[in-house]
């Protein structure tokens, strides 16, 4: 039982860890991929679940703003 409660400090550690931009991206890149997969093998079925697909399709263009966002924030503007 001891060992519970080491296991959520070493959690609760990780989760207050600070993310750096490319962190961030990789994770980022990471979800909208398996969105996408996930999308594709909805595909394969003869009877898609249409309001799930909406969802997932909604959900990878909101994560693919974020990607474009993030890799805007991260590249310096040559104008300035």
């Amino acid at each position: 039982m001891s060992d519970t409660p080491e296991i959520g400090a070493g959690q609760e550690e990780a989760a207050n860890e600070v993310m750096t931009p490319a962190m961030r991206l990789f994770e980022l890149q990471t979800r909208h991929r398996t969105l996408d997969t996930k999308i594709e093998e909805l595909y394969t079925y003869p009877y898609q679940n249409q309001i799930l697909l909406q969802r997932l399709k909604k959900e990878k263009l909101r994560l693919k703003d974020a990607i474009e966002r993030l890799k805007d924030e991260m590249i310096p503007d040559l104008n300035a």
